[in-house]
């Protein structure tokens, strides 16, 4: 172990955190912690191919988006001594319905149901306000012997939530990596989960009691159609998160053919509940 290591914090806009959540996904040779709206990355290598990326990446969004997108990133250099007991000590267990969700390193909670998720080696941990309001849903809405399909799984916490409630689950992603991950944690939490693929809900036959996505406002409205399309029948649920309060509207505009069951909120973050209006 090198006496020194290096010291990321990423703090990218809010509305495009995903984005660098998924770009990061993407080029990192290591883990990083996600806190508040930063992502940290320590490596114990030179920091500047990394910077540089993540700058290059910023300014190629801009100009495909045509906005400032200003990212800040700050370099530290540290001892390379207790920091993963100190970042342990930070991570915080987190009670979300009836679920428990805590790190490999934290003690079960009796009288709930606990899902394990490594911060380090993940993400979608329930500390986001996106993943803890759909954690929210699951746990209301959720019942055993469901069928149920997580799309964007990303660490396949909510999945993993849905096959702890007694559901037969499904889950994709167009990620590699959020497969990958996924299947692991599946494993870590000793549950089975049904089928899990790289690639969107289209490719699959089975229709669903619940369908579960938690992405961005955009795809969300991109994909409405074939989310639409996955639900059973009119009892069905649409479980939808990742949408930013200011584009809910524009959202719902997209599935202007379902009423509204519930609305969760956590900050500036909305996930909605979401039915087929019954036709006359």
């Amino acid at each position: 172990m090198n006496e020194y290591y290096y010291e990321l914090v990423v703090t990218p806009p809010t509305a495009y955190h995903e984005l660098f959540e998924d770009f990061l996904n993407d080029i990192l040779p290591v883990g990083y912690e996600e806190r508040d709206e930063s992502f940290i990355i320590r490596i114990e290598e030179d920091p500047q191919t990394i910077k540089w990326g993540i700058e290059q990446f910023a300014e190629a969004l801009g100009k495909a988006t045509s906005q400032n997108i200003d990212v800040d990133i700050s370099v530290s250099k540290l001892k390379n001594s207790d920091w993963i007991e100190e970042y342990q000590k930070s991570v915080t267990p987190l009670q979300i319905g009836k679920f428990y969700i805590h790190p490999t390193w934290s003690e079960p909670k009796e009288g709930s149901i606990n899902i394990v998720i490594d911060p380090a080696l993940a993400f979608g941990t329930g500390h986001h306000p996106t993943t803890a309001t759909c954690l929210q849903a699951v746990s209301k809405y959720v019942k055993e012997s469901m069928e149920v399909c997580d799309v964007g799984c990303g660490s396949g916490i909510l999945a993993i939530a849905a096959a702890k409630l007694g559901a037969h689950v499904d889950a994709c992603d167009t990620d590699e990596v959020s497969v990958e991950n996924t299947l692991k944690n599946a494993q870590l939490n000793g549950v089975s989960l049904r089928n899990v693929w790289q690639g969107s809900i289209n490719k699959s036959e089975r229709k669903y009691d619940v369908v579960i996505a938690n992405i961005v406002a955009d795809v969300l409205i991109f994909l409405q159609k074939e989310l639409k399309n996955a639900l059973k029948n009119e009892n069905s649920l649409l479980i939808l998160s990742g949408i930013m309060d200011k584009y809910e509207q524009k959202v719902l505009a997209s599935y202007d053919d379902c009423e509204v069951v519930e609305r969760i909120t956590q900050d500036e973050w909305v996930s909605l509940v979401l039915k087929k209006k019954e036709t006359e």
